[in-house]
């Protein structure tokens, strides 16, 4: 009998929903996974059902697991829990974490699979691959004890910063939001939280993740002279401005770039792409990180779900999907 499973697909910008998919007989080196949990990377996956992936950016873009092409037919996503229930000894009955689209069941090589330690619960590991985003960009960025750092845009990306910053002893962290109602989550990750127009300047580090023109200027004017901005927000087709007068030249100010799709350069040599995910599931141990989920669906909802969110109508963190078992 022929192994089915249930996806969901985006059949254009827009316009998606739930198909019937034939799943591979697994080979000797496979494992067959049933979903407990996806993730809804809202950013990335906004982007992606609004049909806002560049052309120049689709392979740079694909998915590990994508199947389709840009703007769609498109099966897209990549923050998958579940359990394995086939495949070799070592795996089979472990929950694990996959880069694998929203679908209730698939086949893909053991070693594209990594084991969800004891001590993190399968609901939280979907922000494995947020977190793992967070731990490559504090790479990059190299803060020091005693920093003063601010992270603007309090979405996934910049409350897992915030919340890793917050291990770091001595330092400063505070996060900045337009939105007041983030100041919540902040005092859950035990960093401080301002408006933008209250946000402490004099930083030595900025990491700016809310994807916004205003978000980006107000980092800079934040930086103490010969600071960086780290900037981790992707804009997609959008093209913003950056103030490249006033202090950026007599500050000798730094914008730099981040994406998780490279091993930051400071680790490459001595830590693989298995390292860097290995580490961020280790990190989940640490129940704070259960701020940043804010809602949850079950699967079949899925579709008006993504609309609602690439619309703005569903704000929030992450949003978990919830799978027949789970």
């Amino acid at each position: 009998m022929k192994r089915t499973a249930r996806a969901f697909w985006l059949r254009s910008p827009g316009h998606g929903g739930i198909r019937d998919v034939a799943l591979p007989e697994p080979a000797a080196d496979d494992v067959v996974v049933r979903t407990l949990f996806t993730g809804v990377s809202r950013g990335t996956e906004s982007l992606v059902f609004r049909g806002g992936v560049p052309e120049s950016q689709h392979r740079a873009m694909r998915a590990p697991f994508q199947d389709g092409e840009f703007p769609g037919p498109v099966k897209y996503g990549y923050l998958n829990v579940g359990v394995v229930e086939e495949g070799p000894g070592h795996l089979t009955g472990r929950t694990v974490f996959c880069l694998y689209p929203h679908q209730t069941r698939y086949v893909v090589p053991a070693g594209a699979v990594t084991p969800v330690p004891d001590g993190v619960p399968p609901a939280r590991a979907v922000l494995a691959g947020t977190v793992e985003t967070a731990v490559n960009a504090l790479w990059d960025a190299a803060p020091l004890v005693g920093d003063r750092i601010a992270v603007v845009g309090a979405g996934m990306i910049g409350c897992s910063v915030a919340a890793l910053l917050a291990r770091f002893p001595g330092v400063r962290v505070q996060l900045v939001d337009a939105d007041p109602a983030r100041a919540s989550v902040a005092a859950a990750l035990g960093v401080g939280f301002a408006l933008p127009r209250d946000a402490l300047g004099g930083c030595d580090l900025a990491v700016h993740a809310s994807a916004t023109e205003a978000g980006l200027a107000r980092s800079l004017e934040l930086l103490a002279p010969e600071g960086t901005v780290l900037e981790l927000s992707w804009y997609g087709d959008r093209r913003v401005s950056l103030p490249l007068g006033e202090a950026f030249h007599s500050g000798r100010l730094v914008v730099r770039g981040s994406q998780v799709g490279r091993v930051s350069e400071a680790r490459r040599s001595r830590r693989t792409f298995a390292d860097r995910l290995a580490l961020s599931l280790d990190l989940l141990t640490d129940p704070v990180f259960d701020a940043l989920v804010t809602g949850e669906c079950a699967f079949d909802e899925l579709p008006s779900v993504l609309r609602d969110i690439a619309a703005g109508d569903l704000p929030g963190l992450c949003h978990r999907v919830r799978y027949a078992g789970a």
